[in-house]
This record gives C-alpha cells, sequence and structure tokens, in this order.
C-alpha cells in the first residue's frame, strides 16, 4: 500500500517539505501578482520550451533543449545548451535554425551525441564538450533519431524508418535501395498507394510499409568508424510506434554492452491495429542473435538495466487490448528468470522512470490528483514514497552520486525550467530561468482546486483559473474546458496548445474539470469512462457546471464549452443535450462512431471503449450525430486535414448538420495541420478565431 492510497481525496496534494520548497520557488503565490498585464497571444511564442536535461557523468554539468519559436519562418527552432549542475552562467551550445535535440553524454563525458535536421533530413552528430563544431555522424537515406551510448562508449544505438524487405542486407546495400526507393516514389508521377493490411497511416503520417527498426555504429573520438548495422531485422517494428505505448527511449544497453533490450510486437502480425501487444526482446551484439523476454499478452516496455546488470526494469500493463490499463513497475532477475511488480499496491500508472546508481531504487513519474509528482521504491520492495510533489514534473534524472535529482518542472502559471532537487535536505535550486523575465511581466492568479460531487456522489476535482483584475464581488462569463483522452486529465502544467491561462486572461473564469476516464484518481476511475462515454461522465461535468453557476463570481447567463479530442466528442455530446452553454468549441472531435472506426489509425481504441460496429447492437448509443435533430447551440468547428486520429470527415459532418439545421455555425479547417496545431502561424490563427468566437457570445 502506498502513502498515496491513503490520502483523502480532498486533501492539498503538496505535502513536504521539499514539495513546499518546489512550489514555492516554481508556481505563481496564491493571489495575484504585482506584474502589468495579462498575458497575451504573442506571450504564448515568446516563450522557450525547455526540456530533456541530460546530467554529465561527472555530475558537473546540465545538457537540456531549448527551442523557440520563429515566426517569420512559421517553424521551431531548437539548440542545445550547457548549465553546471552548482549554478551558473547558462552556454549556448548548438546554434544551427533548425531542430537541434536529444542530447546524449558519452560515458567518459567528452561527446555529446545529438539529432538535428540542419542538412534537411534528421541526422546524428557528435560534439566535443570542450569546443569546436558539430560534426555529422550518420548520412542515412532514412534518417536516424534516438540516439544512445553503449557503456563502454564504442558504439551508438539509434533509430531508423526502413523498408523491411531490404533490412538484412548488408548496410551499404540496404541503404542505396532504401534511398533508390524513396527517389522513385517522389519522382513518380502516380502517387497512388496500395494497402493489404491495417495502420497504413498513424497520427498525421503514412506509413509507407517501413518498420522502425534500432541501429547500432561503431564510433572512436566522436566519428564513425564502420557502417551502421541493422540489429532488428525483419517485419516488425523495434520501438512503439504508438506515443501510447512509449516513455522515451524505450530500448537500453546493457551495462556490459552486449545486449541491446527494446521493445516490439512479438510476432509480425496483421492485427498491429487492433493488438495492444507488446513484448520485450534482446538482441546480442555480436552475434545478432535474439531472444524474447517477455510474454504478457499486454503491452511491455521501457527497459532498463540496473547499473550492477542484475535485473531489468520495466514497465507493463495487464490487460490486452486496453490502452489505458495502469502500467506498473517490473523488476526482470536476469539470472533466474524471475518477475515481480514493485508497484502491485500503487493506484496510478508509471510513467518514465530512472535507476539510482547504486541499483537500490528506482524514481518515476506518476500522475495524483491533477499533479505529476516524482516518486521513489526500494528494489527490496515497500511502499511506494513521493519525493518531489505539485506541479508537473518530469525528465528525471539522478546525479552519479544520488543524492540530486535533475527534472524540469511546470505548472498551470508558467513553462517549464530546469531545477535540482537535494535528497538530502530537501532544498531546491532553479538551474535555469529561460521564462523568467517574461513571466515577470504577466499579472497571473495561482490556479485553485477545487472538487465537487458527481454522479453517484462520486468527488470530482476541478482546476479554476480566475483572470487577472479578478475583483471578489464582481462575476464573469466562464468557459468550461474538457480534456482529451478521455484517459487523460488536466494537469497543473502548461500547454503551448490549450494554455488556460492564456484564456482566462481573455477576461474568463476557466474551469477545468477531471470526471469519469481521467488518469491519477485510481484505475477504477479511469476504467469508468470506457463503454459509458455520455453517461457518468457526461454527468460529472454537468454536475461541475451546476456547481459552478452557483458560486458569486461566474455569470451563470454566459457560459460557453470547450475541447479537443475526447473533449470535442463531449463538446458534440453537449449539443444533444443541453442548452446551458451560449456558444461551443469543438476540435477534431468524434462526432460519428461508425464513420470514426472504418477511418481512425488505432482500432484497439475504439474496440475497448466501444466495441466492433457489426459485433455490438449499441455500438452507436453514445454517438453525437445520433441527436443532430436536437442541435441549437452555436459552434465553432475546427480540424486539421492530416488528423488520421480522428479524420477531417467527423468535423465536416458535424458543421454540414449544424448548418443544415440552421445553427450559426463556422467551420476552421487546417489542410496542413493534424490532430493538433502546431505551426506557429496556425496556432496564431487558431488561437485568434477562437477568442474571436468566444467574445462574441460571452461579452455583453
Amino acid at each position: 500500500m502506498s502513502d498515496a492510497s491513503r490520502l483523502n481525496p480532498r486533501q492539498a496534494v503538496a505535502k513536504g517539505l521539499l514539495g513546499l520548497t518546489l512550489a514555492v520557488l516554481c508556481s505563481a503565490p496564491a493571489g495575484q501578482t504585482a506584474a502589468s498585464r495579462p498575458m497575451e497571444i504573442e506571450d504564448l511564442f515568446r516563450c522557450a520550451r525547455v526540456e530533456d536535461p541530460q546530467v554529465s557523468p561527472d555530475g558537473r554539468s546540465v545538457v537540456y533543449v531549448v527551442t523557440r519559436v520563429d515566426r517569420e519562418g512559421n517553424r521551431l527552432d531548437s539548440d542545445l545548451w550547457l548549465v553546471p549542475l552548482d549554478g551558473g552562467e547558462p552556454r549556448q551550445l548548438t546554434r544551427s535554425p533548425k531542430h537541434d535535440r536529444h542530447p546524449r553524454w558519452s560515458p567518459d563525458g567528452r561527446w555529446l551525441v545529438f539529432e538535428s535536421n540542419r542538412s534537411g533530413t534528421f541526422q546524428l552528430y557528435t560534439l566535443a564538450t570542450d569546443g569546436g563544431e558539430a560534426r555529422p555522424l550518420t548520412t542515412l537515406a532514412t534518417e536516424a533519431s534516438q540516439p544512445v551510448w553503449s557503456p563502454d562508449g564504442a558504439h551508438i544505438a539509434f533509430v531508423s524508418a526502413v523498408w523491411p524487405e531490404f533490412s538484412d542486407r548488408p548496410f551499404p546495400e540496404s541503404d542505396k535501395l532504401n534511398r533508390e526507393r524513396m527517389a522513385e516514389r517522389e519522382q513518380s508521377p502516380v502517387k497512388a498507394r496500395v494497402f493489404t493490411q491495417l495502420l497504413y497511416r498513424h497520427w498525421d503520417s503514412w506509413v509507407e510499409g517501413k518498420r522502425q527498426h534500432l541501429f547500432v555504429v561503431p564510433v572512436r573520438n566522436g566519428a564513425a568508424v564502420g557502417d551502421p548495422r541493422d540489429v532488428t531485422p525483419g517485419d516488425r517494428d523495434a520501438v512503439p510506434t504508438s506515443s501510447t505505448f512509449s516513455a522515451g527511449d524505450d530500448f537500453a544497453f546493457s551495462p556490459d554492452g552486449q545486449e541491446l533490450a527494446y521493445t516490439a510486437t512479438p510476432v509480425p502480425t496483421r492485427e498491429e491495429a487492433w493488438s495492444t501487444n507488446h513484448d520485450l526482446y534482446a538482441v546480442i551484439l555480436a552475434t545478432g542473435e535474439r531472444r524474447q523476454l517477455t510474454v504478457n499478452p499486454a503491452a511491455d516496455g521501457f527497459p532498463r538495466y540496473s547499473p550492477d546488470g542484475k535485473y531489468l526494469a520495466y514497465r507493463a500493463q495487464e490487460r490486452a487490448g486496453f490502452e489505458a490499463d495502469r502500467w506498473q513497475l517490473w523488476l526482470l532477475h536476469r539470472a533466474t528468470g524471475e518477475r515481480r511488480s514493485l508497484t502491485t499496491g500503487f493506484d496510478a500508472s508509471v510513467e518514465a522512470f530512472v535507476w539510482a546508481p547504486d541499483s537500490r531504487a528506482l524514481y518515476f513519474e506518476a500522475e495524483e490528483q491533477g499533479t505529476r509528482p516524482l516518486w521513489r521504491v526500494e528494489v527490496a520492495g515497500g511502499a511506494v514514497k513521493r519525493v518531489v510533489v505539485g506541479g508537473v514534473n518530469g525528465g528525471v534524472q539522478v546525479t552519479p552520486d544520488g543524492r540530486s535529482l535533475v527534472l524540469t518542472r511546470a505548472s498551470l502559471s508558467r513553462p517549464a525550467e530546469v531545477l535540482v532537487a537535494e535528497l538530502g535536505t530537501g532544498s531546491l535550486r532553479a538551474l535555469t530561468g529561460v521564462n523568467d523575465a517574461i513571466v515577470r511581466d504577466w499579472s497571473v492568479r495561482a490556479p485553485e482546486s477545487v472538487w465537487y460531487s458527481g454522479a453517484g456522489g462520486t468527488p470530482i476535482q476541478m482546476w479554476l483559473k480566475k483572470p487577472p483584475g479578478f475583483e471578489a464581488g464582481k462575476r464573469y462569463p466562464l468557459v468550461f474546458m474538457v480534456h482529451g483522452g478521455p484517459q487523460g486529465a488536466w494537469l497543473d502544467g502548461w500547454s503551448y496548445r490549450w494554455n488556460p491561462q492564456l484564456w482566462a486572461a481573455q477576461g474568463y473564469v476557466v474551469a477545468l474539470p477531471n470526471p469519469r476516464g481521467s488518469t491519477g484518481f485510481g484505475q477504477r476511475f479511469v476504467d469508468e469512462i470506457s463503454g459509458d462515454w455520455g453517461g457518468r461522465c457526461y454527468e460529472d461535468l454537468m454536475a461541475g457546471v451546476s456547481w459552478l453557476e452557483q458560486q458569486p463570481y461566474v455569470k451563470a447567463d454566459r457560459m460557453a464549452a470547450a475541447g479537443a479530442s475526447f473533449g470535442g466528442y463531449m463538446v458534440n455530446w453537449f449539443l444533444g443535450q443541453t442548452d446551458r452553454f451560449r456558444c461551443l468549441v469543438s476540435h477534431c472531435g468524434v462526432y460519428n462512431f461508425v464513420n470514426m472506426y472504418g477511418a481512425t489509425d488505432e482500432l484497439w481504441f475504439d474496440e475497448w471503449d466501444h466495441g466492433i460496429p457489426w459485433v455490438n447492437p449499441d455500438f452507436e448509443r453514445w454517438s453525437p450525430h445520433r441527436l443532430a435533430g436536437r442541435f441549437q447551440t452555436p459552434t465553432l468547428v475546427i480540424h486539421g486535414e492530416l488528423d488520421f486520429r480522428i479524420p477531417v470527415t467527423e468535423g465536416m459532418n458535424l458543421f454540414a448538420a449544424l448548418q443544415r439545421r440552421g445553427v450559426p455555425s463556422k467551420f476552421l479547417y487546417f489542410p496542413d495541420e493534424g490532430h493538433w496545431v502546431n505551426k506557429p502561424r496556425n496556432s496564431e490563427f487558431w488561437h485568434q478565431t477562437v477568442f474571436a468566437w468566444l467574445a462574441e457570445y460571452l461579452e455583453p
């Protein structure tokens, strides 16, 4: 039983000296700051995105990635930065106008390897840490990404998407054949595609019959001393193609450098679109021999060897076909084959984790009640313990002496920065302040966490963001946001797409409820959304609206609802269920369950939550299209042509129904975006359109 399970759900999440210190240094104050102005749309693009901190082998430095928006180029620019662990002035290492990212230290600390598209395609580059220019390590036709060093520094493993029929040939030949096929496709006037099985497209890209394979290249003094070698040839992927099953680099070298553990489907199969089965494998690098390490029918992944080589730790789910099942942290004893879970009694999903240097414990990320703390669990067993609480913490690294954690931390009030938490004393130091000057300009109110009774009296948590200049006794329009997933959550974290602080800055109270299906409130709570999309979850949300209507600061006659993905679905469901909102915003939302099933990329999601159309007679029970005859609330519909998760026809069908019904409506269509709006200029236009729509209906 973890100490998390003993908390009353209405207790504050911030608990313990370290958590309180973090909250003081990195969150907004309880009231409004003395800053001069509300956040503006432009500020979202002025903020830098800080991520992926990596501690040097000697524990003296941290390299990290800073991504800035290039508005003129309508793109993002990522560079590597270095800062001393003891504090000091950060130093910029790369200045490419494109993406330099995913830095990893060589074991001797003399080199960094990273991925970059500075040449036009993503390749690997190395950079001497004592100065000099980056130099290319790979030139693969099929690109290279996610570099990882072997413990002896003699090899680097990486990922490349290749055509499997060429993968068992020597590298120069296979690379030539891949290059020729790419050129042939590019030059051919015929752009037709022929498919023989599902999962032929994913998120916003066509798969093209390629497989993600692992390669290993020998290196010396930062340079390749031989050809890359495909160590996972064949017609299957060697890393998860879906982000659902990935926690980062989903492969790792053993401490002796003799084998590489990785995540893959157990056999080449036509069932990939409706199966969640992933198992762990290991390949002996000297011989190419591969063996299967796990046989769990559900998902296993993210293998990590203990520093002493005794164990292989990994994440695993129990229920096949369910992508939102609880991830547990497992240990495989390499000598005996014994397997055991370290988090059996921990009622939350383990995300990325890292070993302590002495191999006696692991640190990991897991959500809890609208936040993402960092946790520690001992290999010997015992309670899972919080070590950092409040906000959204990630990218955790342990210093070589085991005394400190390096991490990123964000909140609803400010973007992520790199921090150091001292485990022994509970003290905290901020290593970066990239966004300090921007944040200081804002008038910000800290988020408030409230609880109310949902369906059946179940406690439901909700975040509130009040507008800058909030005055007690005054009423404000409300925007009620529904999160995606549905197995997701509104966290006390920062977003560059749906940013509640920016919405509140328009003069609205913003409500962020976590109803049935939300993660971080126990697995049973997550499970209760499946097969019941328009049931208890809808009741939870309406109970939240009722609670808000009773608050003295909310204009109950000036309320809007907005959401994306599942949130867009729920907005569509609102259309046929309630007239409590003055207007709605539906971004990439599911509208017609049958059409969605036949066109989405990952069928396992639909089949677990709704079943199969020709098998389940109630498949369409919660489908919004059935209630189109009731639609009357003005709605802004948004969709992208390249959205292969919830295809663009869902938005088109919704807009057609609204127009045919004579409901005031607008369709914002992006031909060059997928499930998210990522290009800076498109994002700017998205925000302008959404805020203008809200203002039309919410302002007096």
